[in-house]
């Protein structure tokens, strides 16, 4: 139980974050956002690098530059530049903060279950836990710039979809060898409480596994929105790269959301 448990809880945001050989995509049930090209976020810039590494980039001010040439635009497009960037500047880091978030909601769960069954030994768990969350920060933030594109969740990928749960699975196993005393005497205690009649020690059991779940589901539950709220701001910055790039030409190839079909 405490695998299904935490597992559910560190991958409810999968649906909505996915990468495959050529593409990254966000999708929900009201969008579907396909994100093409890199960037590289600071306080005082925003640079987009393309597959043959042409670099585009804006200023603070809305300056904008490709491959260091810079490119003249009118006031009102260097306005609508300068609310682009700011924009990515803001929204992009919620990709990572939900990657964080999730690794906060297993230790949720994590947490209701020791205290369900009384457990010790589960520090090793959540000093994993925490771990994970550094490696996701590490991901994402690379000298001092926010960084997303094909690298960095490809770095994504290796060290948190594809190892998360075998760690997860060995620390669990792990946790519950180094518990199973406490362990043993909270079930002998709940037998007890059921005066020996295993029927109701499985529903004692059943009822404590439903409160967990139930607390767990409701911020799973909220997490969930959030994704929906970001591939819908993702969506909407896709709209602000199509207008740059009708009044701009230059830039089109420098888009880094795609609205696709559904």
């Amino acid at each position: 139980m405490k695998q299904a448990l935490l597992l559910t809880a560190i991958l409810s945001s999968a649906p909505v974050l996915a990468h495959n050989d050529n593409h990254i995509s966000f999708s929900s049930d009201n969008c579907q956002i396909e994100f093409q090209n890199n960037v590289a976020i600071t306080p005082t810039e925003v640079a987009i690098t393309t597959a043959n590494s042409q670099r585009l980039t804006i200023d603070a001010d809305g300056q904008t530059f490709i491959n260091g040439q810079q490119v003249d635009v009118s006031e009102q497009q260097q306005r609508a530049l300068t609310h682009y960037a700011d924009t990515l500047r803001v929204e992009l880091p919620k990709v990572a903060e939900m990657a964080t978030d999730a690794v906060d909601l297993a230790e949720v769960a994590l947490n209701e279950v020791a205290i369900a069954f009384d457990l010790n030994g589960l520090e090793k768990l959540s000093s994993m836990l925490e771990e994970i969350n550094q490696e996701v920060h590490a991901t994402f933030y690379q000298q001092g710039s926010f960084v997303m594109g094909e690298q960095a969740f490809n770095d994504f990928s290796e060290n948190f979809e594809n190892q998360f749960e075998e760690r997860i699975e060995k620390a669990v196993k792990s946790a519950m060898f180094e518990s199973i005393g406490s362990l043993l005497v909270t079930i002998g205690s709940e037998m007890n409480n059921s005066n020996g009649n295993m029927q109701a020690f499985e529903q004692r059991m059943e009822n404590m596994g439903k409160q967990i779940e139930e607390k767990v589901s409701a911020q799973a539950e909220h997490l969930e929105q959030q994704a929906e709220s970001m591939c819908d701001n993702f969506a909407h910055i896709a709209e602000q790269e199509t207008a740059l790039s009708h009044a701009i030409p230059a830039l089109s190839s420098y888009s880094l959301m795609r609205v696709t079909a559904q």
